[in-house]
Formats: structure tokens, C-alpha cells, sequence
């Protein structure tokens, strides 16, 4: 298991390097799929917090919760991606019914029924399929599409 180190609110998860997720949420211990599955993770349970560890801390994708008291997690995804575009957001709420843009700057939503596997393989998505043009490819490959027959070779009855 992981080595979790603890100062006042950050708290640091080492575990196998399949990167590093700043997790900006109330309840971490919700995350802990995330680190059982590899993930280094570096937690705040504010926007404030969060944005102020953002500045100081390497991570390659960011998960945060929308409601996460005075600033909401849309406002803090924005101020995420006026600072660093590049890194990807899933945004966890509880249901699908969000403020119109509130999804702006995410690239991706999970709601809490979704479950913690989902949110797993989003993020896993996100840093591994999305971020990689090559696998992108390989995978959109290996995926049937569905093409509509012409009119004319479409059989009437």
C-alpha cells in the first residue's frame, strides 16, 4: 500500500508512478480507487487550497468535486485552465443537473452514482487514450463504425 503523508489539509499519496492527480474534494478517502490503482495523489478539500497547490506542485490531471463550498468547482476549473491549459479536469458531481457552464473547462464529468470504477477509467482515458495521438489512432482503428447503406441498395418490402 501507499505511504500517505500529512500536512494540515495537503496530503501526499506515493504509490506506483501512473501520475499524479490533484484531487480537489471534500472527501478524499472517496478517491482512494485512484490510489489503489497507481495514482500519486495530492489532495485539498478547498478551491483556494487547490488552485494554491496547483502553482507549487507537478500533476498531470486534476479531479475535482463541484460543490465544494464558497468557490464552486466550475469557478475553480476555470481559473485551473486560465493558468494551465493543458491539463485535463474531470469534474465529480452529484447529479447531471449543472449550472449552464458549468462544464466549460472540464473534459469530463462523472457523477457520484457513476461509482468510483468510472471515474477510474475516465481518468485512466483521459491520461492515457485522449492525451495520446498515436493510441488515439490505434484505438479508433480498432473500433467498428457503422455506415448507412446507400438508398438505392436499401431492400423495400
Amino acid at each position: 500500500m501507499g505511504r500517505i503523508a500529512e500536512t494540515g489539509a495537503l496530503h501526499l499519496t506515493h504509490m506506483a508512478d501512473n501520475g499524479t492527480l490533484l484531487c480537489i474534494h471534500r472527501d478524499p478517502a472517496q478517491l482512494r480507487l485512484l490510489q489503489e490503482n497507481g495514482y500519486e495523489l495530492v489532495t485539498a478539500s478547498n478551491g483556494s487550497e487547490g488552485l494554491r497547490l496547483l502553482m507549487t506542485r507537478p500533476v498531470d490531471a486534476i479531479v475535482i468535486e463541484y460543490h465544494l463550498g464558497l468557490l464552486d468547482g466550475a469557478v475553480v476549473a476555470t481559473e485551473i485552465k486560465k493558468a494551465k491549459p493543458q491539463i485535463p479536469i474531470v469534474m465529480l458531481a452529484d447529479h447531471l443537473e449543472l449550472p449552464d457552464g458549468a462544464l466549460n473547462s472540464v473534459d469530463a464529468l462523472v457523477t457520484k452514482a457513476d461509482g468510483a470504477h468510472f471515474l477510474w477509467a475516465t481518468v485512466h482515458f483521459i491520461l492515457n487514450v485522449k492525451s495520446n495521438p498515436r493510441e488515439r489512432a490505434t484505438l479508433s482503428a480498432q473500433v467498428p463504425t457503422r455506415h448507412r447503406r446507400p438508398e438505392h441498395a436499401v431492400r423495400r418490402w
